[in-house]
């Protein structure tokens, strides 16, 4: 089973990190966040990858087109153009890097590499949010239900306390941070048949709108619940509070460990 990331968006609310290179390229703990993306999945036994490029995507390029400089210690010989690899720290993975277009909708991303996948069942995730996901147990559900696509669906925590107050203004509860006022969101982690490429249009398709609304109506979208620890990053913000957990070694989405 093939994972599909996008790796193609400007990430322009992250301007400080992503005017020299693409989001999902932002390091955390000394590695890119598609690294600690394409990590979660390995654990669970998916290696083979295809990544869905756009802005900046010859940063993407070089990074695993020189995995082992990035990743190992070598010695070179220029006399004899030879290279030594030491403390070889390679993974079990297979990646296509695919040119899905510089202005292409996250949909247009999507329908483009409709030629890589051959079998009937994907999985599809954004390249800047990392979770204590079980990729098995999503694709467990999936397959336990008849319909073409499966959602992860997430209740991200509050920014601000909640507070409920009775006639007189009186404090009657006081919750930090619910996560229960904002509901449930999309999460991303899909799991895909590969029919959802005929809800897919043209570049201009945003995946978020008409295709899941469609396949919503068409009563062939379900939704996987993770209670768990999710972590989107859009702000330099929540970058930091990524960084802060893997300092503190409590960075809940390595599950490799």
């Amino acid at each position: 089973m093939k994972a599909v990331i996008l790796a193609g968006g400007f990430g322009t609310r992250l301007a400080e990190e992503t005017h020299s290179r693409p989001k999902p390229m932002i390091e955390i703990g000394g590695k890119p966040l598609l690294w600690h993306i394409m990590k979660i999945y390995s654990h669970h036994g998916i290696n083979e990858f295809i990544i869905c490029l756009g802005y900046m995507g010859y940063y993407i390029k070089e990074y695993f087109s020189n995995y082992f400089l990035h990743n190992s210690d070598v010695t070179i010989d220029l006399s004899n153009n030879l290279m030594d690899i030491h403390q070889n720290n390679s993974e079990p993975w297979k990646i296509s890097l695919i040119d899905t277009g510089f202005n292409t909708n996250t949909g247009g991303r999507i329908k483009r590499i409709e030629p890589f996948i051959q079998d009937e069942t994907f999985l599809l995730t954004y390249g800047d949010g990392v979770a204590d996901i079980d990729i098995c147990k999503t694709i467990d559900f999936h397959n336990s239900h008849n319909k073409a696509a499966t959602l992860t669906v997430v209740q991200p925590p509050g920014r601000f306390g909640s507070v409920n107050m009775d006639n007189k203004n009186d404090v009657t509860e006081f919750k930090e941070k619910p996560s229960d006022e904002i509901g449930w969101i999309n999460g991303g982690f899909f799991v895909l048949n590969r029919c959802i490429f005929e809800y897919i249009e043209d570049d201009n398709c945003i995946w978020e709108r008409d295709p899941l609304e469609k396949l919503a109506k068409d009563n062939q979208l379900a939704a996987y619940k993770h209670n768990g620890f999710w972590q989107p990053v859009d702000t330099l913000r929540e970058k930091i509070f990524l960084q802060k957990l893997w300092d503190k070694k409590e960075a809940t989405w390595k599950v490799w460990d």
